[in-house]
Order: C-alpha cells, then sequence, then structure tokens
C-alpha cells in the first residue's frame, strides 16, 4: 500500500474508534421504520430481538428434511472448510478458490453436518448466495408461487422483506439466502456492498467485525482464480487453476484475523455471538469474518446499498485508493497458508 496514505488511513481508524468505541448496540425489540433509519444513517452494526417468523419454531433437521423431500439443493464442497478464500495450489501459488457446487437432497446434507454426521472428508456448507429463496425478480404477491427457488417448499415459513428495513430504505431486499453448515466452514473476512440482515435459526453465529474505517489494514490484493473440482464423479476435489483470461480477484490477505500477529495491535474488533432468535444488522461495508458453533441455519436480507452521496465513495476511498498489489508478492504470500 502507498505510504503516503497509510498514515492517513491510521489517523481515520483511530479517530473513529476513539469516537465510537467497541460497543455494539442491542435492541430488544425490532426496531420502527424511522428508528431503522437513523440506525442506517449511523452504520454500526446492532444486534435486534424479538423479530418473529414462522421458520424460528419450525425449523430442525426432521422438518427440513420432510418438507423438501428429494429436491435436489446446490451445495458448496471444500476439503477443509474455506470456500471463496485465498489457498495455496500445487503449484505453489496463492489463489482465490471457489467451492465445488454439488447437488443433493436436504437430507443427505444434513447427515454430513453436525455432531453425529457422516464424515465423507469434505465439508459441506450451503451458502449459495444468489438469492437461493427469493431473488429481486421474485415475485412479491403473496399468493404467488416462487417457483424459481431450489426451496420452495420453505418459503411460506420466511419472510420476503423485513417490513421495517424495507420501509426505511424504500425497496425490497435484492436477495434472500439460506445458510446451513457447522463449525467446520469459516467464511474469510470481506465486506459486502448490502445492508444485511442476518438471522440465526439454529446454532450460533460468531461474528469477527472491523469497521470501514480499518480497510488499510486488511492488505487487499489481486489473486488468480480457481475451484475446486474433481476430474471424475467419484474423484477427490482438486484446486484448479482458472484460464489465464479470467480477471483476478480482489481479496484479503489476511486468512486468520484472530492470529494476534495478523493485525495491528491499535486495532481492536467488534466480537459478537449471535443466537438463535437473534438478529444482526450489519452495515454495508463492514468486515466480518464468520465462524459458526455445531449445525447452524441462518437467513439473510440483503439490502442494495445506496450509491448516491458521499457515503459509497468514502467506502471505497478506504479500501485503498492506489493500485493493488499481486497475492503473489513475497510480503503478502506470508500471510496466506502454506
Amino acid at each position: 500500500m502507498s505510504t503516503d496514505f497509510t498514515p492517513s488511513a491510521n489517523w481515520l481508524s483511530h479517530e473513529y474508534r476513539d469516537l465510537n468505541g467497541t460497543a455494539i448496540e442491542t435492541l430488544e425489540e425490532p426496531p420502527s421504520a424511522l428508528e431503522f433509519m437513523r440506525l442506517v444513517h449511523i452504520s454500526r452494526p446492532v444486534i435486534i430481538k424479538g423479530y418473529q417468523f414462522p421458520a424460528l419454531k419450525l425449523w430442525n433437521e426432521e422438518y427440513l428434511g420432510e418438507k423438501m423431500g428429494d429436491r435436489q439443493v446446490s451445495v458448496a464442497v471444500t476439503p477443509n472448510g474455506l470456500a471463496d478464500s485465498i489457498t495455496r495450489g500445487p503449484d505453489g501459488r496463492l489463489y482465490f478458490v471457489e467451492p465445488s457446487v454439488d447437488k443433493m437432497s436436504m437430507k443427505e446434507l444434513l447427515s454430513k453436518l453436525g455432531p453425529n454426521r457422516i464424515d465423507t472428508g469434505e465439508i459441506c456448507y450451503l451458502q449459495s448466495q444468489n438469492g437461493n429463496l427469493f431473488s429481486s425478480d421474485s415475485s412479491y404477491d403473496p399468493e404467488s408461487d416462487p417457483s424459481s427457488s431450489d426451496f420452495e417448499p420453505l418459503t411460506s415459513d420466511v419472510p420476503r422483506d423485513v417490513p421495517w428495513c424495507s420501509d426505511a430504505l424504500g425497496e425490497r431486499p435484492d436477495a434472500v439466502n439460506l445458510w446451513i453448515g457447522d463449525e467446520r466452514s469459516i467464511t474469510s473476512i470481506h465486506s459486502d456492498p448490502y445492508e444485511n440482515i442476518y438471522t440465526v435459526v439454529r446454532g450460533e453465529k460468531h461474528f469477527f467485525l472491523l469497521p470501514p474505517t480499518d480497510s488499510w489494514c486488511l492488505k487487499e490484493s489481486l489473486y488468480p482464480h480457481a475451484n475446486y473440482s474433481r476430474r471424475s464423479p467419484l474423484g477427490t476435489l482438486e484446486l484448479i487453476p482458472s484460464p489465464e483470461d479470467v480477471p483476478e480477484v480482489r481479496w484479503s490477505s489476511i486468512l486468520d484475523p484472530e492470529l494476534p500477529t495478523a493485525l495491528p495491535k491499535e486495532v481492536v474488533p467488534i466480537r459478537v455471538t449471535l443466537h438463535a432468535g437473534e438478529t444482526l444488522y450489519l452495515p454495508v461495508g463492514w468486515w466480518h469474518y464468520v465462524q459458526q458453533s455445531g449445525l447452524t441455519i441462518a437467513l439473510n436480507w440483503w439490502y442494495d446499498a445506496e450509491m448516491r452521496g458521499m457515503s459509497w465513495v468514502l467506502l471505497n476511498f478506504l479500501r485503498n485508493p492506489v493500485q493493488l498489489p499481486s497475492g503473489n508478492g513475497n510480503s503478502i504470500a506470508q500471510l496466506a497458508p502454506s
């Protein structure tokens, strides 16, 4: 990173933390639309209790398996639980690696998760992130049938939008996603261009959070793209580099921000454990590294960020206004797994 930019970014990081601290607000009930508008304006994470919908009471392994039957769903599969993460390939280079995507039934997925799982040497995580329950082109007519969803039998258990959020932002969510995994799957640190409403249905999610003003120390770099794939239907997963014409991916070089030397000592994260029935409002641009305890089921609603005005410009500026280095440079490679 440019030596001209780092001192200014460090100053912003210090000023933000000095003014805001590392505490996180908890609301005992969902906010009104007006109250949520205030939260969006402040742009800090908030835990929200009391947001109720049928899935919170209905969803367990037996219910999900029976409702979904033999319907096939797309599941991310990796050898190490690190989907969408930086990993060293067989050639010694570092890659941004996406998971293999396998089709299986809900019962098959659940049999591979949790304490009683069937161990296959591979790690499954339902994390398709494409609006697998509802997407922006889904009809919001409650009488319509969202047949485009792989999870159509479950859609009546989940609201298509969060009322107080939609009213505040003046729009419906761009995507509503279902997440199912266990403690072996880890979400590498990243930020999203969405206002995120995230509810845990079963289990626990552990969030490591950093504000956008800490972007300077996440050491984003450019990495060649790769996928986990099998050379035959029964083969083991291998890291397969993508063709050279596939664009490089911008990603943080910090594999595990929890390590004592991963971040500067003055950078203090906000840590949140979200329990079943609790909701996290995660503002646009906030960095998050996510782990989970045991079999965990969660839902999230992604609302598009407001790109007018200064906020979006500032978020992009904080991520690094200079040319990004290659992730395979010597100083960066030391931060990634071997």
